[in-house]
């Protein structure tokens, strides 16, 4: 009995720990504060996954670098693609926390197979004509888009870039001012249809094509000193709506969450709009 009595101490001492191991998911850090010790809790490392449209791939580049800044312990992986693209891909199983569409029916069909959660605008965008620098077919107008023999690229129909872009042309085929040979002719010219908007950008830039239909957001300092702008004005234009959701597979919804609210905040609006995003806040 009195061996028992010596070794139960120990023995509880030894149960105790067990508990504490058992119970402790993350890492804590004891720091001295004033009168005694404070405990703080810090949360593992942790990738998201984030599948957007080629159209964000430079915004939200930088709105990487300032969220990691914020949040140490996030990793963001991107996906940049067209948004059909990225919308089988997520179909199809591949890890993805976020979901960042430049159309609402590529998301509208994510949310229909339920891979989404329920979707939020955070920004919107226009549409530009661009002809490359050298400009060989001495185009100056939306009227010069029907020349014959010009060579247009433009997204496929099931690329939210080409779809906005056949939604100008109908446009500009119901108005008076252009009409439906116009349109017609314009059509005629197109050689290629791609599969998202960088291809769009890029055949241009290399002399590939005459002119191209992209996002005003595509044209940056670096593609300035390459293609030249042509406007479309508002009453012909688009304005595209960009959708973002959490997908129903992300193993880490509140970190997603939490960038998901970065985006709509004022730190992530002014990163939109420096790259000619239209902010949801003042659209």
């Amino acid at each position: 009995m009195s061996i028992f009595r010596r070794v139960f101490p120990f023995f509880m001492v030894f149960v105790v720990l067990i508990l504490a191991a058992c119970g402790n998911t993350g890492t804590t850090t004891t720091t001295q504060s004033g009168s005694g010790a404070a405990t703080k809790t810090t949360t593992s490392p942790v990738t998201l996954n984030i599948f957007a449209a080629s159209s964000l791939t430079e915004s939200f580049n930088e709105i990487k670098q300032q969220y990691h800044t914020l949040h140490s312990d996030v990793t963001i992986t991107y996906n940049f693609n067209g948004s059909q693209a990225l919308e089988q891909q997520i179909a199809n199983g591949a890890p993805s926390d976020i979901f960042a569409s430049a159309d609402q029916s590529n998301m509208q069909n994510a949310s229909t197979a339920n891979l989404v959660a329920t979707s939020t605008v955070f920004a919107k965008n226009r549409l530009v004509v661009i002809v490359p620098a050298a400009n060989p077919a001495h185009i100056s107008t939306l009227k010069d888009l029907a020349k014959p023999g010009l060579k247009l690229v433009v997204g496929a129909p099931a690329v939210p870039i080409g779809k906005y872009g056949l939604q100008i042309l109908d446009k500009l085929g119901q108005s008076s001012a252009y009409g439906a040979a116009y349109e017609k002719s314009v059509k005629a010219n197109i050689v290629s249809q791609e599969e998202n908007v960088k291809a769009v950008v890029e055949k241009v830039q290399l002399g590939e094509a005459d002119a191209g239909i992209v996002y005003v957001t595509d044209v940056t300092q670096q593609e300035l000193s390459q293609v030249t702008m042509i406007t479309i004005p508002d009453q012909y234009n688009v304005v595209a709506q960009y959708p973002i959701a959490l997908t129903k597979s992300s193993t880490h919804s509140q970190q997603a969450q939490d960038f998901i609210n970065y985006l709509l905040s004022s730190a992530g609006q002014t990163v939109l709009t420096k790259y000619h995003f239209i902010a949801v806040t003042n659209s």
